[in-house]
């Protein structure tokens, strides 16, 4: 039933991570191999490994174990098929334990030396050791008591990686650990592969999360840790589980593989035919290649980030000019120009707004296409009457104040939400050149280099919110549709300049200055098409939602298949 589903498995939102799951969780309920009636009992290998542990303890290689307490029935998770047992973890150890940080923290690393593993090293697919820390030598042996050695089980105990256990190699040297990893050494080696494959399971990781301690930080106490159940098989069928269970993740790891590969070819797929659209170089080249990527779209549009990518190019080509036709009858953007200048030069003498400063033309490097007739190239500041000016941080507060401010992720994704806010330790009267208006343009001059100079209207009412330090504000003049500068500046090419653009070194936050977002270039269409154009953008974005909105269904749906798959295989 599980092989013959994997098509569903793989192609549902997560379901290779859920085959992997669920392998492992029939493994360790002995339901992935047949039992074999001639193999050892669980009980006569436990039996074992308690001579193996009174043998070392004799010869002082480890310290006698106190009693463990029994096993109640209640506890136990799941049934178990004949010949296995239930055993906590301490009872099949030698040792058990957390490393330490030596002192100094940091300090002590150097170069070369012996390995300090981390939490950030240990997973469960083994050790990686890209970044691995280095301590001197006397320092390891100043660290006897937690070396790790071949064959070792280390298992992170806090933090997010909490729970994630590797097998150290067998052709492992030497290395110490840190106070965020213990030692999981067992008193038979040959216990190790198939332990792993518990301790990695839905099982032990469920247990993980059930007894964390620590308001701040996750974390797992040793002792409970040691108590932990663990289901037992005879030794024989723990080879034959491993090996089963490997071979099952190398067909994991090969429809992952195939998933990558399919997305990577999707998306070159997408990228090439959509940008058929952009190179388009007139209205009816572009509706002879939309009508050939059109028959496409059940192909094309059936992940989210294709969406986007639609998105995306309805954006640009808007922004081009032949997203609509253009009419000749329509008022030049020269026209505009005029009215803007004469607008601006009644509110300089009347005493409303200062004299902007001249910036030079926009040369022909700046212009990122060519234009239809009737437009023309401006910059940002041309189109506003007032602004770019930054906002203001006042002090947060907790408790609800007569002011709120905007946060960075009321702005973040392009759009206006008015949840995102901070109440601020400020009187109105105060900041109240900061209140934003009804149709205001935000921009973010500071951010990842993903997000720097993101811009949104603001659609809320009047003096309901002021902006951060880190946006600034534009108000247009109303020659000009602001839906129609915004659709530039988050298009690709609005999205492109500002990170052209931004300046900070590395490691600090990208930023772009008033400059920048002033000089920005805009395409500036006719007031008549402008509107033609934002009210063909909202209908196609409006669409766009739509599409996403009935993929996230079929998603879901694919998704609860795969998983009521996944639980009818796990109650077999």
């Amino acid at each position: 039933m599980l092989l013959s589903n994997l098509d569903l498995l793989a192609t549902a939102p997560g379901g290779v991570a859920r085959l992997r799951e669920l392998i492992l969780t029939l493994a360790v309920q002995g339901k992935l191999v047949p039992q074999d009636p001639a193999d050892e009992p669980a009980s006569v290998l436990l039996q074992k490994i308690r001579a193996e542990k009174d043998r070392l303890i004799a010869e002082g290689k480890i310290k006698r174990d106190k009693p463990l307490a029994a096993i109640a029935e209640e506890e136990k998770p799941f049934g178990l098929p004949q010949g296995w047992e239930w055993v906590r973890l301490n009872a099949l150890l030698q040792k058990i334990g957390a490393g330490s940080t030596p002192l100094g923290g940091r300090e002590v690393y150097v170069p070369s030396g012996v390995k300090f593993l981390r939490s950030q090293n240990v997973w469960d697919d083994g050790l990686r050791l890209d970044g691995v820390a280095f301590i001197r030598p006397e320092t390891h042996a100043r660290m006897a008591g937690t070396v790790v050695a071949a064959n070792d089980l280390l298992f992170n105990i806090t933090g997010a990686s909490i729970g994630r256990c590797a097998v150290v190699p067998s052709d492992f040297d030497e290395a110490n650990v840190s106070q965020h990893v213990t030692i999981v050494r067992t008193v038979l080696p040959a216990l190790n592969a198939f332990l792993h494959k518990v301790l990695v399971s839905r099982h032990v990781q469920k247990a993980v999360m059930d007894v964390q301690v620590g308001v701040s930080r996750e974390g797992l106490s040793i002792a409970k840790l040691g108590q932990f159940l663990i289901p037992l098989p005879p030794l024989p069928e723990q080879s034959r589980i491993v090996t089963r269970v490997e071979e099952l993740m190398r067909l994991c790891d090969a429809l992952e593989a195939k998933g990558q590969l399919e997305a990577a070819q999707h998306a070159q797929l997408v990228s090439t035919l959509l940008g058929t659209l952009t190179a388009s170089a007139t209205p009816d080249e572009l509706a002879e290649n939309w009508q050939r990527v059109a028959q496409h779209f059940d192909l094309l549009l059936d992940r989210p980030e294709a969406i986007d990518a639609l998105e995306q190019t309805l954006l640009l080509l808007a922004v081009r000019g032949l997203l609509v036709p253009q009419d000749p009858t329509d008022e030049p953007a020269s026209n505009l120009l005029q009215k803007i200048r004469a607008e601006k030069d009644r509110l300089i003498a009347t005493g409303q707004i200062k004299r902007d400063k001249p910036l030079p033309p926009i040369t022909d490097e700046e212009k990122p296409f060519d234009l239809p007739a009737g437009w023309e190239w401006v910059r940002l500041v041309d189109v506003a009457l007032r602004g770019p000016s930054n906002g203001l941080s006042p002090k947060p507060q907790e408790l609800p104040s007569e002011v709120r401010c905007l946060s960075l992720s009321a702005t973040t994704q392009g759009f206006f939400k008015p949840e995102c806010f901070k109440y601020v330790d400020v009187s109105p009267q105060a900041v109240q050149q900061f209140f934003l208006k009804n149709g205001d343009l935000l921009l973010q001059r500071g951010n990842s280099l993903e997000y720097v100079g993101i811009a949104a209207i603001y659609d809320g009412p009047d003096d309901a919110y002021i902006y951060p330090d880190l946006m600034m504000r534009l108000q247009l003049s109303e020659c000009v549709k602001t839906e129609f500068i915004h659709t530039m500046l988050v298009s690709a090419d609005g999205r492109g300049y500002f990170q052209r653009n931004a300046t900070g070194t590395q490691g600090t936050m990208p930023k772009v200055n008033q400059a920048t977002v002033a000089g920005a270039p805009i395409p500036l269409p006719p007031i008549a098409e402008q509107s033609r154009i934002v009210t063909r953008v909202t209908a196609l974005r409006r669409l766009c939602a739509d599409l996403r909105q009935r993929l996230h269904a079929t998603q879901t749906t694919q998704s609860h298949l795969a998983q009521a798959l996944v639980e009818s295989s796990n109650a077999l």
